[in-house]
């Protein structure tokens, strides 16, 4: 049965039909529910008021309070303003509108005492206020309230009259209409411990703020709600996968004892033994493994991976790893080839490349159990790759799979869900991961191979050219490589490829004792494939490319890494080219070319690149900058699509409403309790809406 927040807005008084249209198209609202969570993006004090002979010009914004003393239109057509002169006892003013003009003239008589407030401007000797907001004196001390909500709005929306002002005079009909009927949707419990206010005081205070306490306790307790139902869907969706999908026990160890006595080429770290000890514990545990490896570029992934591998294998499983890019997949098999030949093991690759009978034979070896290990891109979802048994799934970069692509996958096993490793070389910023991965577990690789030297990264302006061109050609002649990367500018792709001939050019000018490479994403395979092989082998010093190279070719021996406009990349994409040099026992260097004017932004951008190499520091800065949305890209943009609470701001928020959503399961998992009610009513209205579980329905 619909309710009262359901009903469509045009039948809100002082919206109507035409009205409600254009709010529909411009904010995307139709219901009471979507406009009463319309919330202000911020505030503004409106207890001060200014004399007209206390205004100065660098007032953001001014109220003051003045007789109407003049009212009249001046110019012709286009260039008609509306100009009223207003005056307090201290002097005169104009206030002046370009829109509306009818509108306005017929709602300011001569004599009238008006609170006006907006930017005020100097022309002259004489002050102006464009367009400001304006109401008569006597309805503002009736509202006497000081703090004012600002609301997002738009040009067309201002042009009938719905400023922030008007929005917020809807928004007052509306919570009269409405206030009776909003329920509590957390239980008395977690009220309590979290000290949060009710749902219908905080939707009054939170458009209507009464003062600073209140509205900081309705923001509170508005995005608390936000992310208790974010993380309780994502915990729900854990306990029923772990209920429901029992795990292959793979206890034993024999593979990896042996590896680990006679085979291991260097000493794990720490970190990457309590990561597997982490998935170990689940592998034998009899529930499914979900579990998220995050570490960083070179921190070890690949042999953490390899050895959970050998658990699998030990146990009479098998294992397969897929990778996003067809590079990434043949990389990923070089190097782990490596380690299954000391073991006796069989490994194969299958892209889309592979070749019929190599397809053929890989088919058939699945099948029989012979083959071990499989590498491969989305190849290995093809409904004609069948494994015997398929224990443990790896899945490289998952944010570049689809879901129903991974569920293709978990399906090769029809006794068992496969145990799943998911790696990401993105660090992810906690926050994020709990959001996006809330299902998953997380283990973090936090430190690095030991030999490994801190990249130094420095910031080069295009004034210090020949500078780093000397520099380049010290690290050369003591025997290192070095790539020097041109960014992708989307827009055209001959303008990429002039900019990266023009800079091949200056190169080969600067350096012509050096063989050069050069590689960009338009080349044909082969062609690029044989460019990057001389470079990887040594027979060529400089490495020329576009992006192509983020992921991709491991060269130990490459020690610098230029980057021209280093304004032009984002923070993830200037981290992962980084993470390209500093694989050897040598000292690295990742040096940032620029223009001299940057935004701020780029700034930041470059500035955190200097000051740190952790990539997780650096996500942090990455989600303030760029949002959560836009960091995972817009297939995730569901799960961020927050309406009031923000990953970036509220992380501290975030960690006690996931852990009241665990305390909420762990006591109730069926909310079944009479206290947890209002929790299971409103996720039964949520199945109904969107995917946003806090939404009022």
């Amino acid at each position: 049965m619909p309710g009262i927040f359901d009903t469509k807005i045009e039948f809100l008084k002082g919206v109507g039909p035409q009205r409600a249209a254009l709010i529909n198209k411009e904010l995307n609202i139709f219901t009471y529910g979507e406009l009463i969570q319309h919330y202000p993006f911020r505030y503004e004090d409106r207890s001060t008021f200014f004399k007209i002979n206390q205004l100065k010009p660098d007032l953001e914004n001014a109220q003051v309070i003045a007789k109407v003393r003049r009212v009249e239109i001046i110019g012709m057509g286009g260039k008609r303003r509306l100009v009223a002169e207003v005056a307090d006892e201290t002097g005169v003013m104009e206030m002046t509108w370009f829109k509306g003009i009818q509108w306005v003239q017929k709602k300011l008589p001569v004599g009238a005492v008006y609170v006006f407030f907006g930017k005020p401007a100097q022309f002259g000797r004489k002050w102006s206020i464009a367009h400001p907001e304006m109401e008569p004196l006597s309805q503002s001390r009736e509202q006497h309230n000081s703090f004012q909500p600002v609301y997002s709005t738009t040009e067309k929306l201002r042009a009938r009259f719905l400023d922030s002002r008007g929005i917020s005079k809807i928004q007052e009909q509306l919570l009269q209409v409405c206030y009776p009927h909003i329920r509590e949707t957390l239980s008395a419990s977690i009220l309590t411990r979290f000290n949060l206010i009710g749902k219908a005081e905080a939707l009054r205070q939170i458009h209507f703020p009464t003062d600073p306490k209140l509205l900081n306790a309705a923001q509170k307790r508005l995005k608390f709600e936000e992310f208790f139902f974010l993380q309780l869907r994502l915990l729900k969706m854990k306990v029923n996968r772990t209920a429901k999908s029992p795990g292959q026990v793979l206890p034993n160890t024999d593979l990896l004892n042996d590896f680990y006595a006679n085979h291991i080429p260097f000493e794990l770290t720490n970190a990457q033994k309590r990561v597997i000890r982490e998935a170990y514990r689940d592998m034998k545990s009899g529930k499914q493994m979900n579990r998220l490896i995050q570490g960083d570029v070179g921190s070890g992934k690949t042999m953490v991976a390899f050895i959970c591998m050998l658990i699998a294998i030990s146990s009479g499983a098998q294992a397969c790893l897929m990778a996003p890019t067809e590079i990434l997949a043949i990389q990923h098999y070089e190097g782990l080839k490596e380690y299954a030949d000391l073991m006796g093991l069989k490994i194969d690759l299958l892209t889309g490349s592979s070749k019929t009978k190599a397809r053929r034979e890989i088919h058939e070896t699945l099948l029989s159990g012979e083959l071990k290990i499989l590498i491969g891109t989305h190849a290995l979802l093809e409904d004609v790759v069948q494994f015997k048994n398929l224990g443990l799934a790896i899945v490289d970069e998952q944010h570049r799979f689809g879901v129903a692509q991974r569920a293709k996958l978990w399906a090769k096993n029809k006794e068992y869900i496969p145990h799943v490793l998911v790696m990401t070389a993105t660090p992810i910023p906690r926050t994020l991961a709990m959001t996006l991965y809330g299902d998953l577990d997380v283990s973090v690789i936090d430190e690095l191979p030991a030999g490994r030297k801190p990249i130094q990264t420095v910031h080069r302006y295009d004034k210090d050219r020949l500078l780093v061109f000397s520099f380049i050609k010290k690290e050369v002649l003591k025997g290192r490589q070095v790539y020097i990367v041109y960014p992708l500018i989307d827009e055209s792709e001959t303008l990429d490829l002039k900019n990266l001939m023009d800079g091949f050019e200056s190169i080969s000018r600067a350096f012509p004792e050096f063989p050069i490479s050069i590689v960009y994403g338009s080349m044909k395979p082969e062609a690029k494939d044989f460019e990057m092989q001389r470079f990887v082998k040594g027979e060529t010093k400089i490495m020329v490319a576009t992006t192509v190279i983020e992921v991709g070719v491991n060269v130990p021996n490459a020690s610098v890494m230029i980057i021209e406009n280093a304004e032009r990349f984002g923070l993830s994409q200037l981290h992962q080219l980084r993470g390209r040099v500093g694989r050897g026992a040598e000292q690295s260097y990742c040096v940032l070319m620029s223009k001299y004017e940057l935004s701020k932004d780029s700034r930041v951008r470059l500035d955190t690149m200097v000051r740190t190499n952790d990539g997780f520091e650096i996500a942090d800065v990455d989600l303030k900058l760029r949002g959560p949305g836009d960091m995972m890209g817009t297939q995730q943009s569901g799960i961020t699509d927050l309406l009031i609470a923000d990953l970036s701001k509220d992380a501290p928020l975030l960690t006690l409403a996931r852990d009241a959503a665990e305390l909420t399961l762990s006591e109730d998992p069926g909310l079944e309790k009479p206290e947890n009610q209002p929790i299971l009513i409103q996720i039964k209205n949520q199945k109904k809406h969107a995917v946003n579980w806090s939404r009022i329905s």
